[in-house]
């Protein structure tokens, strides 16, 4: 009998194709969205990336997303339980005093119309295509507030393009990179979840359709839920990426949009990084 060896694959691996477009050691980079967004930003900092991540806050749905990025996001602020909050805006700013909560949003916003000028390419992540209104406008946090204020609906892909056409387009000189978050809203159940993510993969093929040259979509969403079908690639809650996750899909997202020679330089950058994190546990003497 012919000796053999048994080839077995005991995953599928998701194709990415190398990106015509590439990061540049010194590219200015903006990334915003749900907190997915965070894990990436943190990576792309650590590895020496001019890359300013979600100064106002986590945001989830594409519309108040797009709203927080052309100029359309309203700050109105709400008291509740002691705390002001901006409906516009992520818990991270809520607070006592109003004032200090009012002066903080303002600064956000500043910083990220400055990072957004300042950039050549925006990753934007959705995180989901429910949205809430109050007195019918979108708000990007509910903050706790009691259910009955709200209106919940599951956007459309047309109201999601329509939303984000005129933002590409009016800013030609930009990339932008698409991701759908791999963290599941369980709260709106796992069949509804399925739903909300098919609608904003399906918005992100359609923008793409529109905007072949300014725009990628990279695909975090099929990595984890396909190639890392396991529950050991998810943190304690099974919802969110585990850390060992987040770093395999850094990886292919330097596989994807870095360079080797820019890659070889964010190497040396994340050692100088890692040294500057360790702190001696006393103080030479």
């Amino acid at each position: 009998m012919a000796n053999y060896k048994l080839q077995m694959n005991w995953r599928t691996e998701i194709d990415i194709p190398k990106s015509p477009w590439q990061i540049k050691a010194d590219s200015r980079l903006l990334l915003v969205g749900s907190c997915f967004t965070d894990h990436i930003g943190r990576q792309m900092q650590a590895y020496g990336l001019h890359a300013v991540c979600n100064p106002t806050g986590v945001l989830y749905n594409p519309l108040s997303i797009a709203r927080s990025l052309n100029g359309d996001m309203r700050i109105e602020l709400v008291e509740h339980d002691g705390l002001y909050h901006s409906m516009s805006h992520h818990g991270s700013f809520s607070g006592p005093d109003s004032e200090q909560v009012l002066r903080r949003c303002l600064q956000s916003q500043a910083e990220l119309h400055k990072a957004l000028e300042e950039a050549e390419t925006v990753f934007v992540t959705f995180g989901t295509a429910y949205v809430y209104y109050r007195n019918g406008q979108v708000v990007a946090n509910c903050h706790k507030l009691p259910e009955r204020e709200f209106t919940r609906e599951r956007l459309t892909v047309e109201q999601i393009v329509s939303e984000w056409r005129p933002i590409i387009r009016s800013m030609a000189g930009k990339h932008w990179v698409f991701t759908v978050s791999p963290i599941r809203h369980r709260r709106d159940g796992m069949h509804q979840n399925q739903l909300s993510k098919a609608v904003l993969l399906m918005a992100v093929e359609q923008l793409q359709k529109e905007f072949p040259e300014q725009t990628s979509y990279f695909p975090a969403y099929e990595i984890v839920l396909d190639e890392l079908r396991d529950y050991r690639f998810y943190a304690d809650d099974l919802v969110h990426p585990s850390g060992m996750a987040v770093e395999y899909i850094w990886q292919r997202l330097c596989d994807t949009f870095v360079s080797a020679e820019t890659l070889a330089q964010m190497q040396l950058w994340h050692k100088e990084w890692l040294r500057e994190q360790h702190r001696p546990l006393h103080a030479a003497t």
